[in-house]
């Protein structure tokens, strides 16, 4: 094992697989001569030359055409966008041609095509630059989505969207691309669609994914004090959804909290919600509690941000409710 940054497990990520298969290629704003907006590709316009690590202009909506395009006839496109709150300029792209061309065509055409770039808030970077819009994604068919916690997960996650012959959405945050962790040495992957439990726990099952994940942690060892024992599933991607292994540990603990930094209407945790009560609602000891954020535009005031997201202490107070304590 070695310890790395996230923002170096993406770039020896995107740098294997490039290595691998020439077919593999990276563009965005900034990524080529700038090293990336977060270092993300540093050294890679060095290796690959700029035909395989392109700078593009301010214009999402056309670099993701050229991507989607260039991804039906061959190539294996890396698309970054600087944050996927811009990615709304292109959505019309990922959503209406890239999610849609292998059943519009008859499967004459597949889009093995990578969009990604950091998710959700990030500190006072205002209302329009602090969204989390998996469940945007996750809702349509034909894309897969992954939000990693680690950088092991990361580096193993990516790979795998690289190969895989279908649109993925790989959602980071830039508020994790400093962080520390270990991974292994050499090749590995990471299957898609796999949650993984990163605490074992008897008393409650609290679901998370993406960075608020790290507010779990936190509250377990605080809870662990008063001798409440969590567990811990890390989804790593929302869609294809992993509901077995949340299930099976529903299914021991008797309840659950899920977590996650998304506006509270029709989200990812609503849909684990009912796929609970739906197949494991007789082993429920108490209804389930889902903690988002405030149904508001992020604020900029930092007292107001605080408030409005999640934190540790509310996944405490969620556990206690559940355990009628």
């Amino acid at each position: 094992m070695k310890t790395i940054q996230f923002r170096e497990a993406v770039c020896e990520a995107m740098s294997e697989e490039m290595r691998r298969d020439e077919a593999v290629y990276l563009m965005g704003e900034e990524v080529a001569e700038y090293n990336g907006a977060y270092k993300a590709s540093k050294g890679m316009l060095d290796e690959f030359g700029p035909d395989r690590v392109i700078d593009t202009p301010i214009s999402e909506l056309g670099f993701a055409g050229i991507a989607i395009g260039s991804a039906m006839n061959g190539c294996r496109p890396i698309v970054e966008y600087m944050t996927f709150n811009f990615s709304l300029v292109g959505i019309d792209q990922i959503i209406n041609n890239a999610a849609k061309i292998r059943q519009m065509s008859g499967g004459q055409f597949n889009c093995p095509i990578v969009f990604r770039g950091p998710t959700a808030s990030a500190g006072q970077l205002g209302a329009t630059h602090s969204q989390a819009f998996e469940n945007w994604f996750a809702n349509t068919p034909g894309l897969k989505v992954i939000v990693p916690s680690n950088p092991a997960d990361a580096k193993g996650l990516l790979k795998s969207a690289i190969r895989d012959d279908d649109p993925v959405i790989f959602m980071e945050s830039e508020q994790m691309y400093g962080d520390k962790g270990e991974v292994p040495e050499g090749e590995y992957l990471i299957p898609i669609g796999v949650a993984d439990i990163k605490r074992e726990g008897t008393d409650v099952t609290i679901v998370s994914f993406g960075k608020i994940i790290k507010e779990a942690y936190t509250a377990a060892e605080e809870l662990e004090k008063d001798g409440i024992s969590c567990e811990i599933i890390d989804l790593r991607t929302v869609r294809p959804l992993d509901i077995d292994t949340v299930l099976k540990s529903v299914k021991k603990t008797n309840r659950l909290v899920i977590l996650e930094e998304a506006w509270p209407f029709g989200n990812v945790s609503t849909e684990i919600t009912y796929q609970v009560q739906e197949k494991a609602f007789d082993f429920l000891d108490a209804p389930i509690v889902k903690i988002n954020t405030a149904d508001t535009p992020a604020p900029y005031s930092p007292v107001l941000l605080k408030e409005w997201l999640p934190n540790s202490n509310d996944v405490v107070k969620a556990v206690k409710k559940v355990l009628y304590r």
